[in-house]
């Protein structure tokens, strides 16, 4: 039974002796003129002009979960969209019904202002 793992064993010591070789690799060959400016901490082309714990405006993570739940409402609809033939009208009225709440909360969120950067 342990010999059917063999094939798993093998791509994962390959594939880790890959990565190990090609940092080594990195290390060896690259370039090695370290100089002021390229050892300071490098954030969007801008200086760091505050501390890294700043908060951030509460703003950021409403949209950032708006983002997510779109998303994945999308990952929900494209098998929907494979199988849709095969589910009937049951199926579609489902998905009717998933979308309609879906358009409803975004509406909500719309209206609340959530989606307003200022």
């Amino acid at each position: 039974m342990l010999a059917e793992y063999l094939p798993t064993l093998l791509f994962l010591i390959v594939a880790g002796g890959i990565g190990v070789a090609l940092i080594i690799v990195g290390r060896v060959l690259g370039p090695k003129t370290p100089t002021v400016e390229k050892l300071l901490p490098y954030e969007s082309g801008f200086n760091a002009f505050e501390d890294a714990r700043m908060q951030f405006n509460v703003r950021y993570y409403l949209i950032a979960i708006i983002f997510i739940v779109f998303d994945l409402e999308i990952a929900f609809v494209f098998p929907w969209a494979l199988v849709f033939r095969d589910l009937g009208v049951f199926g579609l009225i489902e998905m009717g019904t998933v979308l309609a709440l879906l358009v409803i909360g975004f509406a909500y969120v719309w209206k609340k202002g959530a989606l307003e950067w200022e």
